[in-house]
């Protein structure tokens, strides 16, 4: 690995090594470090290395949220009354907890959140109740995702 003005150039082993954990983070390091033809110890060196530089930020269990009843997605483009509101309608978005993502963005909208919810009915309620009342939040326009096709990181 080597870092060439703030961005980080890594080598083919890294790539392997990267490319084996988005598979399966699970894999265990020694079993990398086989088919790689390295010691583990290299492994975890490269690792927190590849960790300091920011590239990696560690490792996360995925839930299906379709299991726990959230069958509906949605993204919302939310209009603000003035561009200096964003900083607190943000703060008042990170407090409601269907609230996945939020993007400050060009374009007609200030903001773009992405909302995980059980159905059209909790959708609805979160948009009277929470997310229309934000102060500075003049209105909101939303599309609901019916299947998501693509989801993927970026390829190394």
């Amino acid at each position: 690995m080597k870092i060439v003005n703030e961005t980080v150039n890594i080598d083919g082993i890294d790539k392997e090594i990267l490319r084996s954990l988005m598979n399966d983070a699970r894999r265990p390091i020694l079993e990398i470090a086989r088919k790689i033809g390295i010691s583990g110890a290299a492994i975890h060196q490269r690792l927190r290395k590849l960790e300091e530089s920011g590239l990696i930020s560690g490792s996360r269990f995925i839930i299906n949220p379709r299991i726990l009843g959230y069958t509906t997605m949605a993204f919302i483009g939310i209009y603000l009354d003035k561009a200096i509101r964003n900083p607190e309608a943000v703060k008042q978005l990170k407090e409601i907890p269907e609230v996945l993502e939020c993007h400050y963005t060009t374009g007609n909208w200030s903001i773009l959140i992405k909302i995980l919810c059980k159905d059209n009915e909790h959708l609805m309620e979160l948009l009277n109740h929470k997310i229309q009342s934000i102060e500075g939040i003049s209105r909101t326009e939303t599309f609901i995702s019916l299947h998501q096709q693509i989801e993927r990181q970026i390829q190394l």
